[in-house]
């Protein structure tokens, strides 16, 4: 009889260690996923430096080569793609599943060979993110979408979209960098209004330029593109994770200790960083590209905070802000206007001893709690690194399960906090075995 063994990771971390040393931030996730989405608008070859080894983007590599895209890895951060050879414009529900970011193949599918099929995506739990956004924009450009037992279907009647005016109703990230990829393959003029500020924008912009694109104003509300008949190869540096950077800057402050963040933009982080000093952690900009951030000496202080669309403070940060306030002194109130079901990491935080109150999009965090270890589970990607946060400064032995989350944001998360004096370890079970063993925390 065949037996099925299932893995599934944990982190098992004992608390308590103030974290020291130095840490290098990896590769901007969200801004590696549309850059290799970017790659489909040519027959050339684009080359990416900094790309973060993380499962997101394994995912997004293993979807260009279903397509037919050639990806070589010649150092294990540097890809080089050519999508010459595309012969399929389809998107499976497999892949597509599990990362949301895989929709960004639509617009580079349509502008190029104008036709697309991306099934509905998934990805984090965090509520409802439409792409019906996307979708109407893809219209205005004149394709005809249409959406056939849970795939969307675009096409280019003419065989290529036609340049407009979008006017999103609403800010979207990820639509406002499918519609700058689509857009800049379209005959004539577009203007994307109430366009994302995002840096990963910008990114995006600066890679697409270099491939012969012609845009400006990446990175402000209102994104001009003159598109253009052809794309070419190109080489590029992904900026750093802010998100990442933003999660070491509270893992010294909750942990009491002192970390130097190294290869960071401090200017992708003005909202956090200026939150983050309100509360007491002192955060000092030795270069362009390094932190050196430790708590204040008299404790931190509870302050309100509210998420907005870039450059407010983002909503990938607020979890982790959560877990910092249980330990400031005072009563803070937390807003979420981004998504309507990013509170999941609360009631995991509440197991451990904190005391938060949840109201709508309002959590109010009554602080300064005692944190005891437990056994918790992650639910989203942010919250898992909100979970490990808490588990780094609480006392006794917590274990977090469903892992996984955590493994498509961030890169080698357990080597770089065992390096900076964590107590945190990889454990892999065997579902149906009964048996555990402790893999590979060096290298993950």
């Amino acid at each position: 009889m065949l037996h099925l063994r299932v893995s599934m990771d944990k982190f098992l971390v004992r608390g308590g260690n103030p974290l020291r040393g130095k840490v290098e931030i990896s590769g901007a996730k969200n801004s590696a996923l549309p850059c290799l989405a970017a790659t489909l608008l040519t027959a050339e070859t684009v080359t990416l430096h900094n790309v973060p080894y993380v499962k997101d983007l394994i995912t997004q590599r293993r979807l260009l080569e279903d397509l037919g895209a050639t990806v070589l890895t010649p150092e294990l951060r540097t890809h080089k793609v050519n999508a010459g050879n595309v012969q399929i414009f389809e998107a499976p529900y497999e892949l597509v599943k599990t990362m949301r970011a895989s929709v960004l193949a639509l617009g580079p599918l349509l502008a190029r060979f104008g036709q697309a099929k991306v099934s509905l995506p998934g990805g984090c739990a965090i509520g409802t993110r439409p792409i019906d956004l996307h979708l109407k924009a893809f219209e205005q450009l004149g394709a005809t979408v249409s959406l056939e037992a849970g795939d969307v279907v675009a096409r280019a009647p003419k065989g290529r979209l036609v340049g407009n005016t979008i006017d999103f109703e609403k800010v979207t990230v990820t639509g406002t960098e499918n519609v700058m990829m689509a857009a800049s393959l379209a005959n004539g003029k577009s203007t994307i209004n109430n366009a994302a500020e995002e840096p990963e924008i910008e990114d995006l912009a600066e890679l697409l330029n270099k491939m012969g694109a012609r845009i400006k104003g990446a990175g402000t509300s209102v994104i001009e593109i003159e598109g253009v008949d052809a794309l070419g190869g190109a080489e590029h540096t992904i900026i750093p994770d802010r998100i990442e950077t933003g999660t070491f800057i509270v893992a010294a402050a909750i942990t009491n200790g002192e970390i130097e963040i190294k290869s960071c933009m401090p200017e992708h982080l003005t909202a956090v960083i200026k939150k983050l000093r309100e509360v007491g952690v002192e955060i000092e900009e030795l270069n362009q590209s390094t932190l050196l951030v430790r708590c204040c000496p008299g404790g931190l202080t509870s302050k309100d905070m509210m998420t907005e669309p870039h450059p407010n403070f983002p909503t990938d940060m607020q979890a982790q802000y959560m877990a910092l306030m249980t330990q400031a002194e005072g009563t803070s109130t937390i807003t979420e206007t981004i998504f309507e079901n990013r509170f999941m990491h609360a009631s995991e935080l509440i197991r451990m001893g904190a005391d938060i109150q949840i109201s709508g999009n309002h959590a109010v965090v009554k602080g300064k709690t005692r944190l005891m270890g437990a056994p918790i589970i992650a639910s989203d990607l942010r919250a898992s690194a909100s979970l490990v946060l808490a588990a780094l400064c609480a006392e006794g032995e917590t274990t977090i399960d469903r892992v996984y989350h955590i493994d498509r944001g961030y890169e080698t998360i357990v080597r770089k906090f065992r390096s900076l004096g964590a107590d945190i370890t990889r454990i892999t079970e065997s579902l149906g075995t009964g048996s555990a063993a402790q893999a590979g925390e060096a290298a993950k």
